[in-house]
């Protein structure tokens, strides 16, 4: 089957599409985006990859479901396409990039900036329907984005991981913490977020860590 997606993640990925799971997780994506209305747009299905290539990854950050409302979802964990009012989470993200690098709120909630820098904004599950949160949850994505985490756990040094909530903690458990630089706190979401997430100071960490690295930090 042929999967459209950047070159250096084809590799890879490789064995992962010839999979049975994933076989199976190509027909039900299919067949969903056919008879539903499935976030986001088929062509940004892989856009965390496109964006970002195995050999630029600097910093993971796990989210779990794509948005499920209406022109929301962009392939990118936590991200908006310009124009599209910021998610709740995403605001709590901005306030407290804010209070840790005191940067204003941005014009729009679009992350492909960091994407581009080398910010793997990556979702457990890369599609869902319209206005059914987990709906596409437990159909092979979870293993897919597993086999990604570990790509890049064993075939990368000194990378940030940044682990937002119990659900992405859960699913990091898998990062080799030997090699890499983990960050954990509770999910930016207004029922998570005061329970830790506001001062735990994501960004300087992260930069601080890179920097120690001779990586360039990033420019949130």
């Amino acid at each position: 089957m042929e999967v459209k997606i950047e070159n250096s993640w084809k590799e890879k990925l490789s064995n992962e599409f010839e999979q049975n799971y994933f076989h199976n997780l190509a027909n039900f994506v299919k067949s969903e985006y056919q008879n539903r209305t499935v976030y986001p747009p088929a062509k940004e299905i892989f856009k965390a990859f496109d964006a970002c290539p195995f050999d630029e990854v600097k910093v993971v950050i796990l989210g779990q479901d794509p948005y499920h409302g209406a022109g929301q979802a962009n392939g990118l964990c936590f991200s908006v396409h310009s124009g599209v009012p910021m998610p709740p989470s995403l605001v709590n993200i901005f306030k407290e990039r804010k209070a840790d690098l005191g940067k204003s709120m941005p014009p729009n909630g679009d992350l492909t900036g960091w994407a581009k820098q080398g910010v793997l904004l990556l979702n457990a599950t890369l599609t869902v329907a319209a206005k059914s949160p987990g709906s596409h949850q437990k159909k092979g994505w979870e293993e897919f984005t597993d086999a990604v985490i570990q790509r890049v756990s064993e075939g990368k040094e000194k990378i940030v991981f940044i682990l937002w909530g119990a659900y992405a903690q859960k699913k990091g458990a898998i990062i080799d913490r030997k090699k890499h630089f983990v960050i954990e706190s509770p999910h930016p979401s207004p029922f998570a977020a005061h329970r830790g997430f506001f001062g735990s100071k994501p960004f300087s960490a992260c930069n601080e860590f890179l920097v120690s690295q001779n990586k360039k930090p990033i420019d949130w």
